[in-house]
């Protein structure tokens, strides 16, 4: 089943009050856990701060169009439907390996995560900030309402 709407279906999305606040918060957690990956010795830590960067950053996103999602995957899925127009499949595959790179090195002890998924994701982490951050400052009030009126439409 297509992830998109299988969130759907588990009510993952929700409708909120679009926050520049939080959308800056949001920032702000990318900024630091991008500082936490480049500081850290550990290459578990290391990947999952690095993915956590990219999340947040995504995520402010999110939060800038006032639409909260709690799942990760459902998160990711999101941007690669509703946001395809600033994010390619190539983007959204690699957010999808990292946050399976970063479960792996986070919660199992016998799953590897490649030394080229590794050097990607500290590559790209900045990256992915700095693009999100350029996309918060592009967005218009007209596409934040088309956004927020095209995910009504699919989850109601």
């Amino acid at each position: 089943m297509d992830r998109f709407l299988w969130c759907i279906k588990k009510n993952a999305f929700e409708m909120v009050t679009p926050n520049e606040n939080l959308s800056l918060a949001y920032l702000t957690k990318a900024r630091d856990a991008l500082a936490a990956a480049s500081a850290e010795i550990s290459r578990e830590w290391r990947i999952s701060a690095a993915y956590y960067s990219m999340y947040f950053s995504l995520y402010s996103i999110l939060m800038r169009v006032g639409i909260k999602c709690e799942n990760h995957s459902c998160t990711l899925a999101f941007a690669g439907r509703l946001l395809k127009k600033h994010f390619s499949m190539e983007d959204i595959d690699f957010l999808n390996e990292s946050l399976k790179a970063r479960v792996d090195a986070q919660y199992y002890v016998n799953r590897k995560v490649t030394d080229k998924q590794y050097e990607d994701m500290l590559k790209r982490a900045p990256q992915m900030l700095v693009k999100c951050k350029s996309l918060l400052e592009q967005l218009t009030e007209e596409e934040i309402n088309s956004i927020r009126s095209n995910t009504f439409k699919m989850i109601r």
